[in-house]
Order: C-alpha cells, then structure tokens, then sequence
C-alpha cells in the first residue's frame, strides 16, 4: 500500500465517523508565542482544550507536518542514526472536543489498524497509565477494561508517567494515553523474545505508532492536577512508522515516504545506500546511510519551513531551520564529498511526491530551491574558513591536543561542527580537548537558560466563560472589565502582568502589526498598559503593576497616535503589495512583513534586485493610490471562498478560518486582521527608504509614511543646506561637488605616483641596511610610507634574494601595522612561517593578524610597542 493510500484511506475512515476533515496548519506557527513550530497534531487546537474557543467541528480528523528540533520535543541527534526518529514527520490525529471518549477512541483505532489496514494482531501490544499515588492519579483502569474487549492481557502493558502520561507542557491540559506498539521483527527473533519485553525500549523495529490521549486535567502552576470540565480525546499516529508497518519495511527509510529521495542523493552522489534488511555492512557504508539519511530527512523539514513563510536566519525559529540544513550540508561535506551546493536538488522529488496533497510545496518550489541552494553555497564558503582556522589553531598548538576552548569557539563563531573538526584534527594525528569544551558549552546553555527563563502563574478568574471579545475595529477606548489575570516572571523582562479584558479595543500583536499600547483608566489609578498580544485566543495586556482594585470598571484607551502611525504603515504595506505585483508580476507574494508607527518593512519574493526605476514607478503607483483618496471596504466573517472570488489574496503559511476578513483599497483585495486608514488620503504620502536581499530570491523593502516622510524631508532639507554652506553658497551645488570629485581624483593620483617614488628612494636605503645573521639576510625598520607602499616594498627588496627575512613596521593615523616577508626558500629550508612571525610581534602592538608562509601582516593599536615588536623579530633567525 502506497503512502498516499495509507493516508487517504485514515482520513476517508474518520471521515466515516462523523469527523470533519481539515488541512494542516503551518508547519511555522505565527500566532502562539509559546511555540516556534507546530510540534504536534494538537498544537492548532490548543484554544480549544483550554476552552478559550469553540471548533467548527466536535469531531475532527488531519494529519499534520510537525517539527521537533527545539525545547521539550527535541529529536535532532537522533536523525539518521536510527530508522525511526526524524524532524519533520506527518502525524495522523483524530480529535474530539467534549464528545466521544476512550470507549469509542480506543474500538476506532484497533478498527482501523486491523480491520482496515489488517495488520497482524500478533504483532500489536498496547499500553496504559499505570496509575501515579503521589499526584492523586488512579491507575486507567477504564482504558485497561476497554483493551481487554480486544486484545489478551499479556498484550497489556502498564506505563508509567513518562511513558503514558501525556502533558502539553509544564502547565495546561494533560492526561493519561495508551499507546499502540508494533512488533515488526522477524518470526524467528519474535519466538526468542517477546515483543511485550521490548516495548519502549527503544528497539528499531518494536514501535510506538498511535498514542491515544484522554485529556481529563489541568496542571497548575505549583504542579497539582485539577479535573477538566469537558474530556477531551487528542490522538497522534505516525505516519512514517505505520507506512514502515504497511510496507512490510523495518525502517521509516525503506518506505515510498523517503525511497525516491534517496535514490536522487545516490545519483548525485554515485554513492549507494542498503536498505535495513542489508546486515554485516562496513563502518564506511554504515557513515554513508547515516549521512544520506539526514540528508533526506532535513530536506523535508527545511523545505516545508521556507515553503510556509520561514526563511534561515540568525535568530530565533529561522535560526533553528538553518540550524538544520547546516547540518544536513556538513554530513554531505563529510561522508558523500559533496563539495557544491546539491541538496537544492531534492526539492523537485519532494514536490512531485508531497504536492498534490500539501500543494504549498509544489507552488513554492522554486522559491524553496532557490534559497536551498544560496544557503548551501553560503555554509560551504563557511566550512572552507573553517578548515582554514582550524589549520591555524593547530599551528598554533604545542603537543599534540587542541585547546577545547579554540574547538567551542570555531562551533559557536563560525558554526565549525565538533565531530568535523575532530574528523579532520584526527586526520592530521591530533584531538582536542572534550571536557573543556563540553564545559564552554555547557557555560553558553546556562546563559541561554537564564536569559530564557519565564515563570508563569495560573490564571486569576474574574469572570467565567468566553466572555472576552475585540471591539478594536470600531473604537479605540471602551468600558471593559478584567477577566482574568496572571503574573509573568522572567529574566529578560522581570516581573509583568497579563491582563484579560471582556471587550478590549486594544489590538494584539499578528498578521506583521505589532500590539497596541495605552493605558486602563479607573475611577482613582492609571495602569499603562505596554504591549498587547495573543495566545491561545486571549488577548493579553501586558502592565508592570497590577490595578489595586481588579474587580473595578475600567476605560480601556488606545494610545491613538501611535494607533494611528501604525495604520498608515500597514494599509501603506497593502497598496504597495499591489503595486509590486503591478510593476514586477504576479510571481510576487508577500513573505513576511513588520508594521510599527514609525516605518513598514515588506519582504517578497523576486529574482533580481529591483532597480531604481521600478521603485521609483512603485512608489508612484502607491502614491496614486493615496490621492485617488480610495475609501476603505471592510468585510467582516465571509466565508474565505466568498473572499477568493471577490479577488483576494491568500498568504501562503497562513492560518484562515472557515470565515475571514477582507480589506479592499481599490484594486487591493487582501485577507487581513490587521488596523487601516478609514480612507487612503489618511495615508498622505508614502516614501521607500532602502531595498535590498534578505535571501535567494527574497527581497525586503523599508518603507516610511505620514509624519515620518515630512521629517524626512525636513532632514534632507537641512542636509542639502549644511552641505551649501561647506561649500561656500555656490550656486550650483551639483557642479560644485563634482569639482571637487575631480580635485579629488587628480590629488589622489599624484599622492600614488609621489608614494611610489619614496618606496624606490627607499628600497635602495633599506637595501644597504640588511645585514646577515646566521646566513639569513635579516632586516628590521620602521618606514614612513602607507601599508600598501609597504607591501609593495618588501616584494621588491624580495625579488633580488633567496635568504631575506624582513620585517617592516609603518604607523598611520595611530594605527600600527606589521608587514613580514620570509623567502619562500627560507620558508622551505628554515620552517620560517611569516604568519607565525606576525602573530608573535603582533602582541606587542595590541593587536594580530596572519596570512600565508611567506608573507603576513598584523594591525595593531598600540604604536608605541612597535619598537618592541622590530628588536624581538631577531630571535627568529639568531
């Protein structure tokens, strides 16, 4: 059975049972600060189990690409080293929200793995929560009861609270599960050892592959457990694993999932890859399958991120996802010789496989390749810097073991990984020192930690039931009354307060616009409220003090300026969208974008830098729009069909609901939550500020309006006169400046031809300064000329010698700076190495440098150590 088959055939079962079928959300999660991917198949209904929300369904079926490379889920090393962990995976999830419980789950789910996809009943095991006494939790005695319908107890095994206690995360909704396991082994090593003993043993071919969750508590902050009001039933199967069960395979590897992926790195590449059921194979091919399958696993993850909005970075989630793809390049680099960029070229596989159902990797393809591919180049050029620092380190390196210290840092700087560079060291007979950099790592996670570290209390509730709502569409100041609150503690902000209000005109952070700030006014206290974001369908109003009396009314007021800057920005943003794809085509899809009061930032997909000329029409375009004082057309909750045939415009990696709003200017139709101009003339005029790339194929656009483009003018202005006025007033200020550009140049030239009559005066000078020590003609001085007259100088004192040794010092505007020539038949007979020449004479100067055997130089910023550094150049031929 094909994969496509075993997927179609789960969702077309719950479909059977009254569930509703939905798409996955994002793998990149942008609306839940408390997650960087979507981690799981019940992250999207998060709101629901903590009952902020309602689904459209009570009963709800998917399957969901999840990533686990960060935080609490976090299998990155695992990856490649077995047959069964990966980052990015499909998980096959039925829900249900306050309607069916285990009875129904757990008969659904043995229906289905038996009945539909008639797998050995042999070969399945299920487990149940054993029971915790010291949280007050019994054992799952229903679970236990409902198993025994279809399978014999011995294929019942109790788990614990690792095991089969399932939690969302320190706090929140949380219960017991009972897991499904697969013995796929052979007849013989089953009649040897039970299946029931290898269960959660970590054992390749004895696996989980359905975890049924019944969502009963919720754990509060000090970790006690209280009863949910509704049950819940949360399921995830993975789907790589039950089509390593269909498939009658004994690696996730093996199946259609990843089969066509390696078949392409193997052509690439003209290396092979055996298959798990190949036994007895050499260290070196075992190197070879580990590698290709990181390589075909990370390829998924990466690709699937950038195709839903999230591009590689420095920080944050995009660092993660370059994170990823860096070490998919480095095991190619290492184990395949890939020395060129070829990962980009999975892409196309990927698409041709994964496209009909998640379409979003099939319509960003190119992009996806695109920005693969610079990636690749780029990490390669960092992999070369590597190899070179690290010849370096070891140059530098008395015996034979490398300073653990120097290894963290050439990982921590350069993202030089630790098991390429002890690879190469080994190569060249050295190792280095693990503990000392296992402790420099260790030092950088306590860092990390405390700068991350948030401690969260329970919600304070004011009022019950889904009582909040946005009224910030229509006002910017209204009644409210708080409904709950909490207090956030953490390193980087200290101690805040979340505050929740029934009907808050206070928009939260999303959709690119940041969150409103104001201030929640009562009859005796103001309490400033600072930012405004949203989780788990809350709005949340961040304060740094809490009102003395919760319970009072309150007025809760926008600052409206600010409200108002921001407006402008980000209906701004929408009219240039249009007006890109007017000027550049229709190839050009928003990827990101920031609207605060002060400017827009827009990034975009687009091939080329976008040339002056087309700003400028863009910026025309835009500007038009603005005096055609376009009026705004709102539509609130259509149904997002309605929406598309009206012409608006969907964003890829974006979560729509069944009913969306719409924002219209004109010609300019998008799905969007965000604050607008009542009318475009609000806007008054628009101006881009600087254009420029943020990856392959991806552009970013800065962009200012209103107020901001009167002061920039007004500086300009000012500019323009402070320039008159160095000038001397003239006239004409363009062809005054481009005099004195011609001035320049001529100056300039003369300067060159007058540098280079005093080095050949100096060459002769010097000349009759060398002197012979130890058969090495030797010279050390200081000389009055820039560090490219040096340099050119010692190549001429060079040319005419086979023993020189020269070091020459030059100071220009306060800074030092060494040159050292070694002839390379000194270099080859003496083991001189100029690099290693500058690096020493370099402390003396405050300073270092390098460069190759024969010729090196040092910057410094202690020029009255110079006379130092030239008497201690001796001692390296005495």
């Amino acid at each position: 059975m094909k994969s496509q088959d075993i997927r179609k055939a789960y969702l077309d079962f719950f479909k059977s049972k009254d569930h509703l079928i939905v798409p996955s959300a994002p793998i990149v999660l942008k609306d839940d600060p408390t997650l960087m991917f979507n981690n799981s198949g019940m992250a999207q209904f998060k709101e629901f189990f903590l009952g902020n929300g309602t689904p459209k369904s009570a009963r709800i079926a998917d399957t969901q690409k999840c990533l686990r490379v960060s935080g609490k889920h976090n299998d990155l090393e695992d990856v490649g080293f077995d047959t069964y962990h990966h980052t990015m995976f499909e998980m096959l999830g039925n829900w249900s929200f306050g309607d069916y419980f285990k009875k129904e789950a757990l008969a659904w789910a043995w229906e289905f793995l038996t009945e539909v996809l008639k797998l050995d009943k042999d070969r399945l095991y299920v487990s149940v929560f054993e029971g915790n006494p010291a949280e007050n939790v019994p054992f799952d005695q229903e679970a236990f009861d409902i198993w025994k319908q279809y399978v014999s107890e011995d294929r019942i095994i109790l788990g614990n609270k690792k095991d089969n206690f399932w939690e969302m995360g320190d706090q929140g909704p949380c219960g017991p599960c009972s897991e499904i396991h697969i013995d796929l082994r052979s007849d013989a090593e089953r009649a040897a050892v039970s299946g029931r003993d290898l269960v959660n043993a970590d054992h390749p071919q004895v696996v989980e592959i359905w975890n049924n969750v019944f969502m009963e508590f919720n754990r509060k902050a000090d970790g006690s457990l209280e009863k949910l009001p509704a049950q819940h039933v949360d399921t995830g199967m993975g789907f790589e694993r039950l089509c390593m069960a269909m498939q009658n395979v004994t690696s996730n590897y093996d199946t259609d999932v990843f089969t066509p992926l390696i078949a392409k790195v193997s052509a690439i590449t003209g290396l092979k890859y055996t298959n798990n059921e190949v036994k007895d194979i050499s260290e070196e091919q075992n190197k070879i399958n580990i590698a290709i399958r990181v390589i075909v696993d990370h390829v998924r993850a990466v690709a699937f991120a950038i195709a839903d909005g999230q591009l590689p970075s420095n920080t944050g989630a995009g660092y993660v996802i370059r994170r990823i793809l860096r070490r998919a390049i480095r095991y190619g680099f290492t184990f395949l010789g890939t020395k060129e960029p070829f990962i980009n070229k999975l892409v196309e596989v990927l698409a041709n496989q994964m496209g009909e159902f998640f379409p979003e990797i099939k319509s960003q393809q190119q992009l996806v390749t695109n920005v693969i591919r610079e990636e690749e180049a780029s990490f390669l050029r960092t992999l070369e810097q590597g190899l070179q620092l690290l010849d370096k380190v070891v140059a530098e390196t008395s015996g034979k073991e490398v300073s653990g210290e120097k290894v963290f840092e050439l990982y921590d700087t350069f993202g030089f990984p630790k098991d390429l560079t002890a690879l190469i060291l080994k190569e060249k007979g050295y190792s280095f020192n693990e503990t000392e950099f296992e402790n420099e790592l260790q030092k950088q996670k306590a860092r990390s930690r405390a700068a991350s570290e948030v401690t969260t209390d329970d919600w304070k509730v004011l009022i019950d039931g889904n009582v909040e709502t946005f009224v910030g569409y229509d006002q910017t100041e209204n009644n409210v009354k708080i409904t709950r609150i909490r207090k956030v503690d953490s390193k980087k902000d200290g101690v805040l307060y979340q505050i929740v209000l029934d009907a808050t005109p206070f928009y939260p952070e999303g959709g690119g616009q940041v969150g409103d700030k104001g201030t929640l006014v009562s009859a005796n206290e103001i309490i400033e409220i600072i930012d405004t974001k949203k989780e788990n369908n809350l709005i949340l109003h961040f304060a740094k003090q809490l009102p003395e009396n919760v319970e009072a009314g309150f007025v809760a007021k926008v600052n409206t300026d600010l409200r108002t800057s921001t407006s402008k920005n980000h209906s701004a943003t929408h009219l240039m969208h249009l007006a890109l794809r007017n000027i550049l085509g229709t190839h050009v899809e928003q990827k990101g974008s920031l609207v605060n009061p002060n400017y827009l930032r827009f990034d975009f997909s687009h091939f080329s830098k976008v040339t002056d000329e087309e700003l400028r029409q863009v910026e025309a375009l835009v500007n038009q729009q603005i005096e055609a004082q376009l009026q705004l057309q709102e539509y609130r909750n259509i149904p997002i069909q309605e929406a598309l045939d009206k012409g608006a415009m969907a964003l890829f990696g974006e979560k729509y609901g069944d009913t969306v709003r719409m924002i219209e200017f004109g010609d300019s139709k998008e799905l969007c939550g965000g604050i607008h101009v009542k009318n475009t003339a609000d806007i008054w005029h628009f101006k881009i500020i600087s254009e420029g790339a943020v990856a392959a194929g991806i552009r970013r656009i800065e962009a200012i309006t209103g107020d901001a483009v009167k002061a920039f003018y007004k500086n300009q202005e000012n500019t323009l006169a402070e320039i008159k006025e160095v000038l001397k007033n003239p006239q004409d200020v363009i062809k005054s400046v481009a005099s004195l550009q011609e001035d320049n140049a001529k100056l300039k030239k003369q300067i060159e031809q007058l540098i280079k009559e005093k080095a050949k005066n100096l060459k002769g000078e010097l000349a009759s300064q060398i002197q012979t020590i130890n058969g090495v003609d030797f010279l050390a001085v200081q000389v009055d000329i820039d560090a490219n007259g040096a340099k050119d100088l010692v190549y001429e004192l060079g040319q005419n010698k086979d023993n020189l040794f020269l070091v020459l010092a030059t100071v220009n505007d306060e800074k030092p700076m060494l040159t050292c020539y070694v002839s390379k038949e000194l270099v080859d007979a003496k083991g001189l190495n100029a690099g290693q020449v500058v690096r020493e004479l370099g402390k003396y100067i405050q300073g270092g440098g390098g460069g190759q055997a024969f010729f090196a130089t040092a910057g410094g910023k202690n020029s009255a150590g110079v006379k130092e550094a030239l008497e201690k150049a001796v001692d390296f031929v005495k």
